[in-house]
């Protein structure tokens, strides 16, 4: 029976075997050529991109520095598998990008494959479907998007996000009032400045229950949904970024994704039980 670590040797060994004949000088005029699994074998370091305080896709305890959440747990599993040392570069969800374009860190979990962003960087095979929802004010319970699209609607949104440009498509008539952070587009439905907040719905049930008065979880008809992948610098040689598909589905396989998920609601009070209906993931 083939195990991970039997995987990730497999993937590594031609790459490590033809490191190790290079010299000094070779390595370096080869390190610009190089796909990115090659340079992350060689230099023994995964840089992956985290999020403070991304719960609980990313979770940081000030007072230790430990991290925590479902993509640290999914970025440590794939370090372990590469045999690299797993080093955490802090972002946001708006930088993401950019840090993969700049060469500050080699993989960024949990961002959603929209045009614009497939225009810079390239995304892996989906980590998990990610339906999108909305946290309605009380007295508010929109059955269809539809509803939503009306001009005297106002949804608050995180301001780049792919929630921004996916309800912009689905509700043009409505107010959409961007912000710079999920939590200011929480706030802004918390006092009443607007009726609705688009998210998908791991923020969506964690706030909500954190402050049941800001409204309740709604899965607007049809079921929107996005995927949440991985995204890696673009390049020429896609060994990188196929390695990784390859691995999430093989890591899927294994129930290695449902666990770090499940592990990470468990840490923010969350449980199956908390999931709305038709959700899947």
């Amino acid at each position: 029976m083939t195990t991970r670590r039997d995987f990730a040797a497999l993937a590594g060994v031609g790459a490590v075997a033809a490191a190790i004949t290079l010299s000094p000088n070779q390595a370096a005029a080869q390190a610009t050529t190089q796909n990115g699994l090659d340079r992350i074998l060689a230099s023994k370091k995964l840089r992956l991109g985290a999020i403070a305080g991304g719960a609980p896709w990313f979770m940081k305890d000030q007072a230790s520095g430990q991290w925590a959440g479902q993509f640290y747990d999914i970025g440590k599993a794939l370090a372990a598998d590469m045999d690299v040392q797993l080093e955490l570069v802090e972002t946001t969800w708006g930088n993401a990008v950019l840090d993969l374009q700049a060469d500050k860190i080699d993989i960024m979990f949990g961002l959603n494959p929209t045009p614009r962003r497939a225009l810079a960087v390239d995304f892996t095979d989906p980590v998990y479907d990610s339906a999108l929802v909305v946290i309605a004010r009380p007295g508010l319970e929109p059955k269809t998007w539809a509803e939503l699209n009306d001009s005297k609607s106002k949804i608050s949104v995180e301001s780049g996000s792919a929630q921004d440009q996916i309800i912009r498509r689905l509700c043009p008539k409505a107010q959409i009032i961007g912000f710079k952070s999920t939590d200011e587009a929480t706030l802004a439905l918390r006092s009443g400045r607007a009726d609705a907040q688009v998210i998908f719905w791991m923020g969506a049930v964690r706030a909500a229950k954190r402050d049941p008065q800001i409204g309740k979880v709604v899965v607007p008809q049809p079921i929107f949904g996005s995927t949440s992948n991985a995204a890696v610098r673009r390049e020429a040689d896609k060994t990188w970024r196929d390695f990784v598909s390859t691995w999430i589905t093989y890591s899927r396989g294994l129930g290695l994704v449902r666990e770090a998920v499940v592990n990470s609601l468990a840490k923010v009070d969350l449980s199956l039980d908390d999931i709305p209906p038709g959700i899947n993931f």
